[in-house]
């Protein structure tokens, strides 16, 4: 069913506001670029109106904090089946870009900047040649589209292809205009699809059925600690949407491989209680139950964004099999890693991780 949506002014005798029209698309990416929160305040613009290999144009890339990029396409004057076959079209050069290619798009777009230092700047930690363009999403904008093109988009979601639409629509009031978003689909499950993808330096013979059991990234040591994770029982994740919300994947006898970027593998256990957010989540302590953000070592932290459906910290009690200290940190070639704090690895490179750890934890099944 097409996405529709409206917008009242609050009074005794609530009115709808009319609906307007922008007057023209371009205007509309002007104010992405001026503005990229409004597309997503955890994507980077790297580029516009970047000529692909086939001689058509992107109108935005963008880049994500793990590294992957994010093509968007602008609906303007195609029909919704032209966008979505264009937008699968550049999909495929955008899968191909090597990091010097990348850097220089980038050039053109912020001329005399660096890519890497900007990447910096903007997430807090080092653009790994790596993970950049491992993955990558497509995200579609547009007013509105027939029934049977949202059929289409939900249909390639659903198998793995990362692909969303963010839908706009202009409403007029007292002589101006608002504007109004609303995502197809939760864009946690367009983040956690484009997690799973195969690297653009791999192939589609690579990929393979996941095997049950969810890699997790714990994050930064300066605004987590692994050992208040050991001592009462959790993963967390917060400080903006993109890394709190593919916690949402994990539910109750869920298996979880625990690693520290940079340092190595630290941890399985099993979920035993979905994601609760920083103000209801409590721990035990000798004193008795306690909220989490009284106690944890990053409590303040925690305490100051619990307000912030965005920036808030999120937790997932787990009841663990196998945990060692940062130092015993379980680490060697080969081992799969990722940005994402929860993903379903489709890669051999993840069912050899799993073997790995099973013999280092010494986890029988």
């Amino acid at each position: 069913m097409p996405i529709q949506h409206a917008i009242w002014q609050v009074g005794q005798q609530p009115t709808q506001l009319t609906g307007g029209k922008l007057a023209s698309e371009a205007l509309l990416e002007d104010m992405i670029v001026r503005a990229p929160h409004i597309l997503s305040p955890e994507w980077m613009l790297i580029g516009r109106q970047e000529i692909t290999a086939h001689g058509g144009r992107i109108d935005l890339l963008a880049i994500a904090p793990d590294g992957s990029l994010v093509l968007v396409e602008l609906k303007r004057d195609r029909t919704p089946r032209e966008i979505v076959a264009q937008a699968l079209d550049y999909a495929s050069w955008v899968a191909e870009l090597e990091a010097d290619r990348i850097t220089q798009i980038y050039s053109r777009f912020k001329p005399g900047q660096s890519l890497e230092a900007d990447f910096q700047q903007r997430f807090g930690a080092a653009l790994d040649e790596d993970s950049l363009n491992h993955a990558h999403q497509i995200i579609i904008v547009a007013a509105e589209l027939d029934p049977s093109t949202e059929r289409i988009v939900q249909y390639l979601n659903a198998r793995d292809i990362a692909i969303n639409v963010l839908f706009f629509q202009v409403f007029e009031h007292g002589g101006q205009q608002l504007l109004s978003r609303a995502w197809l689909i939760d864009p946690s499950e367009t983040q956690a699809n484009a997690a799973t993808t195969v690297s653009s330096k791999g192939s589609m013979g690579d990929r393979e059925p996941w095997n049950g059991e969810f890699y997790v990234s714990f994050g930064d040591e300066a605004s987590r600690s692994w050992e208040n994770a050991r001592q009462f029982g959790f993963i967390s994740a917060g400080g903006g949407a993109w890394y709190s919300k593919t916690l949402k994947q994990l539910s109750p006898g869920d298996r979880v491989w625990v690693n520290l970027p940079k340092r190595g593998y630290v941890g399985v256990g099993e979920v035993t209680q979905a994601v609760q957010p920083a103000s209801t989540f409590t721990v035990d302590t000798a004193a008795g139950e306690r909220l989490a953000i009284d106690v944890l070592k990053h409590g303040a932290t925690y305490k100051a964004r619990v307000d912030d459906p965005e920036l808030s910290e999120y937790f997932v009690r787990v009841k663990w099999l196998h945990t060692v200290p940062l130092q015993q940190a379980f680490n060697e070639l080969g081992l799969f890693g990722n940005q994402n704090t929860v993903c379903q690895p489709t890669t051999p490179k993840w069912r050899h991780t799993v073997e790995r750890l099973k013999t280092a934890f010494n986890i029988k099944a």
